[in-house]
């Protein structure tokens, strides 16, 4: 039987001044977990941030559940989690602050789920900090505690990684895991490699250009 389509890309293009980073990019992912591969500057971060409604495309269509960015953006946004970590947007709030705030944005918000990532992830000392005072892997963890709880139908993570310990990314790779099954939810993560001991249903490589 063939599975049903979650996310549709179809001819997706986008560049910057100096490079063409997405050329006529298609896809069609169904939902479980999916992999976005590439080297630096191959365009990892520009399709999350296209997908997640944040940047927009040149040409092609994003279709997410019948959903689409460009045709209705309010309906679209609430179906997709995305929070940048290199971004400042959220260095004056705590941790706490903002994992608070996210229920009211995600009506399908699991708060068993962050009490489990919270523990996971080893943050209770953390949660008091603002996000300005956190290490870039405890930041990184806050974040992605939050993308998991959200349960988000599309949700986007960004070189989860990086900064995290070794407990952390053991961590990472079982809470991923545990979701690759749900019909009702994509995973989509961008890294330079695949990461060890995640069962990848999709996967796209992008070619630095």
């Amino acid at each position: 039987m063939t599975e049903r389509i979650f996310l549709q890309v179809d001819g997706l293009r986008f560049s910057y001044p100096e490079c063409a980073v997405l050329n006529g990019l298609s896809l069609a992912w169904p939902a479980g977990l999916a992999l976005v591969r590439g080297d630096e500057s191959s365009g990892k971060t520009t399709l999350l941030r296209l997908l997640a409604g944040e940047l927009t495309a040149q040409a092609g269509r994003i279709t997410l559940q019948g959903s689409s960015p460009g045709e209705a953006p309010k309906a679209y946004a609430q179906k997709v989690f995305w929070a940048d970590p290199r971004s400042g947007d959220l260095d004056t709030l705590t941790a706490r602050g903002w994992l608070d705030s996210l229920p009211a944005r995600y009506p399908l918000w699991d708060t068993a789920a962050l009490d489990a990532h919270t523990e996971g992830f080893a943050l209770h000392e953390h949660l008091h900090k603002p996000f300005y005072a956190l290490s870039t892997g405890s930041k990184r963890k806050v974040l992605m505690a939050g993308a998991l709880a959200s349960n988000a139908p599309l949700t986007l993570i960004d070189e989860p990684v990086g900064g995290l310990d070794k407990p952390s990314i053991r961590y990472l790779a079982q809470a991923l895991a545990s979701q690759a099954a749900r019909p009702d939810r994509l995973i989509v993560v961008a890294h330079y490699e695949t990461l060890a001991d995640v069962a990848w249903g999709s996967v796209v490589d992008l070619v630095r250009c």
